[in-house]
């Protein structure tokens, strides 16, 4: 029974998560953004150390049940400040997804977000490991430390006290290593906490420990968080995220597991140990996989597409394939195709699929891109989701073209007398 409520409560977070965070770049300026996240996980691990020792409080004035009761009530609370606070909506004339092909879109972006995939990676590679410290913290309390529940309540709010010190000094310290290089520390300090924890059986310094571990944990958290919110525009940004914490959760889930049976197999003091030299193994071979990407991208709307010409009022049905003709002179050709490849990617951040890029044999000036949509309804949709980024590029590829001309653009619809 515990466990089936237990993961009631992860999926209820899992729907709750994506959305929460999707809200921060909306309450705050993009400079401000990293900021905002670590506020925002201080918060969390505010709630973290004073949590538990409100927790034993209330279970010995009022029973084991009163911390689940409270903690219940303050969901309520949540509620009606939702529903008294509304976010800034955006009007569009165009239907909503339907989930399915959200679902899809969402997926498609992932995988051709070099940002994105950088970050997942990321993450993947610091969860998995870290998550060794969580899933035996328990069993560090008391079986390593020959402590108990209060001891554990202590551990706890040590984390949250180490938390909330890095969130304020995390500005400062990004400013001067830079995403990339702090994520490795804060690795490094996890593992030395791992370390620790696996060799030492003091528990004074555990307490020490684990507040380096609060600090690690957030710095890495929050940048592997904003790298995440700055590699996605507004249109998919709750669904990568949620892509993101499926990363996060899996990892962190699959490393439980992983930690555990390694535990149960030879001690915990192993499990630690090879947790702590796999974290410090991957921090150089991730280290070309960079984060922060998308921070020096924009991201927002550009809304240069013209609207694409119909014959009739009424929508075609089936899949759209679109053309654009270039005209490159030769001395031009080099520079245009390396540009092509980026260029095929933002098609198919915007649901595009089955590109191609082909030259005429007949004219070897004339270049014939190709990309096919799922419908009308979509490449509407691709019109207003183009970036302004995505606009820079297409305007260098232009800059290539043959004095005085410009890309010819075609839509092409099925035929509908062939009935499919």
């Amino acid at each position: 029974l515990l466990l089936v409520f237990t993961f009631i409560f992860g999926t209820g977070a899992a729907f709750i998560a994506p959305a929460w965070q999707a809200i921060v770049p909306k309450l705050v300026p993009r400079e401000e953004l990293s900021s905002a996240i670590a506020l925002n996980s201080m918060g969390i691990n505010i709630s973290r150390a004073i949590g538990p020792a409100l927790a034993g409080f209330l279970i010995v004035g009022a029973g084991l049940a009163s911390p689940f009761l409270v903690n219940a009530l303050s969901v309520v609370g949540i509620v009606a400040a939702l529903w008294w606070w509304s976010s800034e909506r955006t009007t569009s004339t165009l239907p909503p997804e339907h989930i399915g092909g959200a679902i899809r879109a969402g997926l498609r972006y992932a995988v051709y977000s070099g940002p994105l995939k950088a970050t997942l990676v990321r993450a993947a590679a610091f969860f998995l490991f870290a998550s060794a410290f969580w899933a035996m913290l328990p069993l560090i309390a008391r079986e390593v430390l020959s402590g108990g529940a209060t001891l554990y309540g202590i551990l706890l709010t040590s984390v949250g006290a180490g938390a909330v010190v890095g969130a304020f000094l995390l500005p400062t310290i990004k400013k001067r290593l830079g995403a990339d290089s702090l994520v490795a520390a804060g690795t490094v300090g996890t593992a030395t906490v791992l370390l620790i924890m696996a060799t030492v059986g003091n528990q004074v310094i555990a307490v020490a420990a684990t507040a380096l571990a609060g600090l690690s944990w957030i710095a890495v958290l929050s940048s592997l968080n904003v790298s995440a919110q700055t590699s996605l525009p507004d249109w998919v940004r709750a669904r990568g995220l949620s892509i993101f914490l499926t990363v996060f959760f899996g990892s962190m889930s699959l490393g439980s597991l992983l930690w555990g049976q390694v535990a149960s197999i030879w001690t915990i003091p192993v499990a630690l140990i090879i947790a702590a030299v796999g974290a410090l193994a991957l921090i150089p071979l991730t280290w070309r996989t960079r984060l922060g990407q998308g921070e020096a991208l924009d991201l927002t709307p550009s809304m240069h597409w013209p609207e694409p010409v119909l014959a009739t009022d009424a929508a075609p049905d089936g899949p759209v394939m679109i053309q654009v003709t270039y005209q490159v002179a030769a001395p031009n050709h080099q520079a245009f195709q390396s540009l092509m490849p980026a260029l095929a990617n933002s098609r198919r951040q915007g649901v595009g699929y089955r590109w191609g890029l082909m030259n005429d044999a007949a004219d070897p000036e004339r270049f014939v891109e190709t990309w096919w949509e799922a419908s009308w309804l979509d490449h509407q949709r691709h019109h207003v989701r183009v970036t302004k980024d995505s606009r820079k590029l297409q305007e260098r590829i232009k800059a290539l073209q043959s004095a005085s001309t410009e890309p010819i653009v075609r839509h092409f619809v099925m035929p509908t007398a062939l009935g499919f």
